[in-house]
């Protein structure tokens, strides 16, 4: 997705040691603009959400929820931009699937050389997510980890993305352990910023049924509230509007939306 910018301002769990207690608070979504989405945010009992800006977009913020900004490239990392996401929140969002060419499409060392700036915003800094392979040895978010550890520079957690393309009961096992390999690695709190059901793997996108998508969202949100070091999760997407994968019509929750409102 890339962002959707729009005036509009806006929350503590993360001190970024990995000794820190999880949030009580984890669940979370990802959403845009759209009808209905601050009364379908308000429904689905999220805690927090991002929208791919620095700004929240218009969307009402229902009481008790946090909204995180993002930089989502370099065309971001402007002083108006900053500000807008120091006014936002207290958690800052970074660089949105650098490894991507359709995405933020940036090297490490593009995103090392801007980190100071991010850093002085004095918010606590998630890692850019990368797309895929944030486990790999020598990918693009092990050479960055690597540059800012070099440089030192401030990453205090580590968000990522997944999408699973095995829509059947080992979806959660599949993304427990690309979790466990992402914080065995790095050995700090980690976000799972976007995640769903969808195969990307013959070019198409395929989707699951939503019988597969509320089976998956049983037991992966059961999984993930029972990860310590994984601080924080959010469902890809809010809206059917943004993603078949949505939670809700409008302000109406899907089958799935139903289960992922109940997740305490």
């Amino acid at each position: 997705p890339t962002p959707t910018p729009e005036p509009g301002p806006g929350d503590d769990d993360e001190s970024g040691s990995d000794g820190d207690h999880a949030s009580a608070d984890r669940k979370g979504v990802a959403l845009n603009p759209a009808d209905g989405a601050a009364r379908a945010l308000k429904d689905s009992g999220a805690s927090w959400y991002h929208n791919w800006a620095s700004s929240s977009g218009g969307v009402a913020r229902p009481k008790g929820v946090e909204y995180v900004p993002t930089i989502w490239g370099r065309a971001s990392v402007t002083d108006a931009e900053l500000r807008k996401a120091k006014q936002a929140g207290k958690r800052l969002l970074t660089f949105n699937e650098p490894d991507s060419p359709t995405q933020a499409d940036m090297s490490p060392e593009q995103a090392l050389d801007l980190w100071p700036r991010l850093e002085k915003t004095g918010l606590r800094l998630g890692a850019p997510a990368v797309a895929t392979d944030a486990d790999k040895p020598g990918g693009w978010l092990d050479r960055f980890m690597k540059g800012a550890e070099k440089r030192g520079l401030r990453v205090d957690f580590i968000p990522v993305h997944w999408y699973g393309s095995d829509f059947g009961p080992a979806a959660t096992d599949h993304l427990a352990g690309y979790l466990q390999r992402i914080h065995d690695r790095y050995k700090k709190p980690v976000w799972l910023t976007e995640y769903a059901l969808i195969d990307f793997t013959k070019g198409t996108p395929r989707y699951p049924t939503q019988r597969q998508q509320s089976a998956f969202i049983k037991s992966s949100t059961k999984m993930l509230e029972s990860l310590d070091f994984v601080k924080r999760y959010a469902w890809f997407a809010l809206s059917t509007r943004t993603s078949p994968t949505g939670l809700y019509d409008g302000a109406d929750a899907k089958a799935g939306g139903k289960i992922y409102r109940k997740v305490r």
